[in-house]
């Protein structure tokens, strides 16, 4: 199903100090807006997806599901710099009439939650009842329930944080060194990078599905075998990456990611948390190991009257993707509430 587009009038400012003369917003809905217009649930996605929640959400857009299009409408932007229809380094630059690539303004959380508020003015939503990120996903969630706090009803992260931790971070500069120490990266074509880029995937799923989820699914099945079944998958992975994506905007974002904390200029990040009014339902994995089921509990604490669940998967940073069961079984009562 191909995306919506809305172009947003005018030029797009950034916090960084640069500007997008033309904005483009990708999205997709599912189900109507009823008559109230109170049943929005509005969906962030992370690094790679895409506005297509069922496509890289299994059993979540279905009957009986908590995105439910018969009972919800639910709404999904791709976000800022991405490679799927959103203004990103693909996009001409109206400035050069060429594609951006390298050159493209470098922008943050806040700028994506900013175009998500463009589009939900434009399809006149004053309200959403229920706002829903994983990973980071949640990043952006978590953002715009703090600068706007009166327009979430309900709120649920997913594997997520309230600010960037120098153990994300870090693992995102490992990635972008892997793009780096590709040759071809800031060569002005779409495929420059794609090796550094399978690095850098590559390294990424380490940190997604942590030993558990790796020992679980690729052990070798002969004794001595010529290449490991670990080391086809990691590579697999990298270039099944390099046929949907590019380079540029996978840098472009992990340096966004970066940019995360609810606390800048508000006073710290309890203070930022502080100001959240909506009902809130913080998710944690057992095995995850970028956002430790501690973190979550943590964040859980920092957030007023919101509460922890926890899911139990061997799938680490990956398991909301894969136990439908445990995540529907927690969110479809908390936003049917």
């Amino acid at each position: 199903m191909e995306p919506l587009i809305y172009r947003a009038p005018g030029p797009f400012a950034l916090e960084l100090g640069g500007r997008l003369d033309e904005l483009r917003i990708a999205y997709h809905t599912y189900g109507r807006l009823n008559a109230r217009r109170d049943n929005v649930v509005w969906v962030c996605h992370a690094l790679t997806a895409n506005s297509e929640v069922a496509d890289w959400w299994p059993r979540t857009v279905e009957a009986g599901r908590f995105l439910d299009p018969a009972e919800h409408f639910i709404v999904c932007a791709n976000i800022l710099g991405s490679h799927y229809g959103t203004t990103g380094p693909l996009h001409d630059d109206p400035a050069t009439g060429r594609p951006y690539y390298g050159s493209f303004p470098p922008f943050t959380i806040r700028d994506m939650v900013r175009a998500h508020r463009l589009l939900a003015d434009a399809l006149g939503i004053d309200r959403i009842a229920a706002l829903v990120g994983s990973s980071v996903g949640g990043f952006q969630a978590v953002e715009w329930a703090v600068m706007e706090p009166a327009r979430i009803g309900r709120l649920a992260l997913i594997a997520t944080a309230a600010k960037a931790s120098p153990w994300t971070i870090a693992i995102d500069e490992t990635q972008r060194m892997a793009i780096e120490a590709d040759a071809t990266f800031g060569e002005p074509r779409p495929d420059a990078g794609m090796q550094g880029l399978a690095a850098a995937r590559a390294i990424g799923l380490l940190t997604y599905r942590g030993s558990e989820g790796y020992d679980l699914t690729q052990q070798d099945r002969e004794e001595l075998p010529a290449v490991h079944r670990a080391s086809t998958y990691q590579r697999y992975q990298g270039e099944k990456l390099c046929r949907r994506y590019n380079a540029y905007s996978y840098h472009a974002i992990l340096r966004a990611f970066d940019t995360h904390d609810v606390g800048r200029g508000r006073g710290g990040v309890a203070a930022a948390l502080g100001r959240i009014e909506a009902r809130t339902v913080v998710v944690g994995i057992t095995t995850d190991i970028i956002f430790t089921p501690a973190e979550m509990r943590a964040l859980t604490t920092a957030i007023p009257g919101a509460r922890y669940r926890q899911i139990a998967s061997p799938f680490g940073h990956d398991g909301f993707l894969v136990e439908h069961e445990q995540l529907n079984d927690i969110l479809r009562p908390f936003i049917h509430a």
